[in-house]
C-alpha cells in the first residue's frame, strides 16, 4: 500500500475541458465513491451549492474529502463547474472547478443536489437575483422567497471518477464545450482555504474514515480551525460575527506616550503616572522654569536673584550652600513698583549687599 501512495507524481500538463486547460494532479490510485450525506439548510439568499469531492494530499499520499457547502459566488449572475477525476495517460488526472456563466463539463460525476452529471438543475440567475430548485436543495423558505418547485430524477451513482475501469463514461456535449471556451473564474480564496483547511483534518483522510467522512458537508466554508459540522459565518468586516477586531495596543502602565511636535525648543511631557490617587505626574516643563531662573539674562529684563545664593553679613562675599544641605528657595518682598525704589537698608532676600551700604551696616551691628 505504501508503495501505491508514493506512485503520486505532480505534473503541469495541458488537457481539454480542464478549468484554465490545467491538470494539477496524477494519481494511479481511484478515487473513492462518494459518501451520501445531508444536505445543510442554505444560510442567506445568493449562495449557490458547491458539492463535496475528494482531492489528493501529496503530504500525506492520501484522498481527503472537502465538504460540501453554501459558497457565495464571486460575481452575480456566475454559476460553479465542480471538478472531477478522469483517466488519462495510465492515470488519474484532477480537473479543477471554476466560476462561469455557465455550467462546464464536471465528468458525468453526478455530485446530487442540482449535480446530476450535465447542467445544473438547482436553479438559475433571473437579474440580480437566484431562484432556488426546491426538489434538489435545502430552502429555508423563511429566509429564502425567491424559489420553485422542479422534480429531477436522481439515479443515486456513486462513481467519483470519469473513464478508466469502473468510471462514468460520458463525454462533454457540444453546449458543454461552449461553456468551457467560455471566460473563467478560479475559485475564490475562501473555497482554496476551505480545501486547506480539510487536508489537514485527519478525520477527512480516507484511509481514516474509510470513504465516510465525519464532515461531509456544512452551511458554509471551512476557514480556521478544527470541523465540528457547522462552520462559524465568514465575513469581510472586522467587528461583524465571526471575526474578531484587531486588539488595541495601549501602552503599558509608565510606559513613554507619542508626543506631538511643539518647536524646536518644546519641553517634553513626561509619562502619565497611574500609581497612587491616579493623578499624573507634575510636568517637566515647571521643573525647567525653576532651572531657568538661575540662568542666563534675557537682554532687557533685569537680573533675577538666585534663591539658591545665601547672603553673607563679611564683605559681601557670596558662597554656595553648604555640603549636606539643600538650597531652598525664599520668598521674595514684593517690589513697589510706584516708587520705584527699595526701603532704605534693606535688601532683597537672596542677593548680596552692595558695597556702599556695607560699611554703615556693619557699625550698626557692633
Amino acid at each position: 500500500m505504501k508503495n501505491r501512495f508514493l506512485c503520486a507524481l505532480v505534473l503541469a500538463v495541458s488537457m481539454p475541458l480542464a478549468a484554465n486547460a490545467a491538470v494539477s494532479l496524477f494519481i494511479n490510485i481511484a478515487p473513492p465513491p462518494l459518501p451520501i450525506y445531508v444536505q445543510p439548510a442554505i444560510p442567506a439568499s445568493g449562495f449557490l451549492w458547491t458539492p463535496g469531492y475528494w482531492r489528493w494530499s501529496p503530504v500525506d499520499g492520501d484522498y481527503f474529502w472537502v465538504p460540501g457547502t453554501w459558497v457565495a459566488p464571486p460575481a452575480v449572475g456566475l454559476l460553479w463547474t465542480p471538478g472531477y477525476w478522469g483517466w488519462g495517460g495510465g492515470g488519474y488526472l484532477w480537473y479543477p472547478g471554476y466560476w462561469g456563466r455557465h455550467v462546464g463539463f464536471y465528468g458525468g460525476i453526478n455530485y446530487g443536489f442540482g449535480y446530476f452529471g450535465h447542467g445544473y438543475e438547482g436553479g438559475y440567475w433571473r437579474g440580480r437575483e437566484f431562484n432556488y430548485n426546491r426538489s434538489v436543495n435545502n430552502i429555508n423558505t423563511t429566509i429564502v422567497r425567491n424559489v420553485y418547485n422542479t422534480t429531477v430524477v436522481d439515479n443515486h451513482a456513486r462513481v467519483s471518477f470519469n473513464g478508466g475501469q469502473g468510471g462514468v463514461a460520458v463525454r462533454a456535449s457540444a453546449d458543454e464545450r461552449r461553456a468551457h471556451a467560455e471566460p473563467h473564474i478560479a475559485p475564490t480564496p475562501l473555497q482554496r482555504q476551505h480545501e486547506q483547511v480539510a487536508m489537514r483534518l485527519p478525520e477527512q483522510r480516507a484511509s481514516f474514515n474509510h470513504g465516510a467522512p465525519t464532515l461531509a458537508a456544512m452551511p458554509r466554508p471551512q476557514a480556521g480551525g478544527r470541523g465540528e459540522g457547522v462552520a462559524r459565518p465568514q465575513v469581510t468586516r472586522a467587528g461583524d460575527a465571526g471575526v474578531p477586531r484587531p486588539p488595541v495596543s495601549r501602552p503599558a502602565d509608565g510606559a513613554a506616550r507619542p508626543q506631538a511636535a511643539r518647536g524646536p525648543d518644546a519641553v517634553p511631557r513626561p509619562p502619565l503616572s497611574r500609581g497612587g490617587a491616579g493623578r499624573p505626574a507634575a510636568p517637566a516643563r515647571v521643573e525647567a522654569q525653576r532651572v531657568e531662573r538661575g540662568g542666563p539674562r534675557v537682554e532687557g529684563q533685569p537680573a533675577r536673584p538666585d534663591a539658591r545664593v545665601m547672603r553673607q553679613p563679611q564683605e559681601g562675599r557670596v558662597e554656595g550652600p553648604k555640603a549636606g544641605h539643600e538650597a531652598r528657595p525664599q520668598a521674595q518682598p514684593a517690589r513697589n513698583e510706584a516708587q520705584g525704589a527699595r526701603p532704605q537698608g534693606q535688601a532683597p532676600r537672596g542677593e548680596p549687599r552692595a558695597e556702599h551700604q556695607g560699611a554703615g551696616n556693619r557699625e550698626r551691628d557692633r
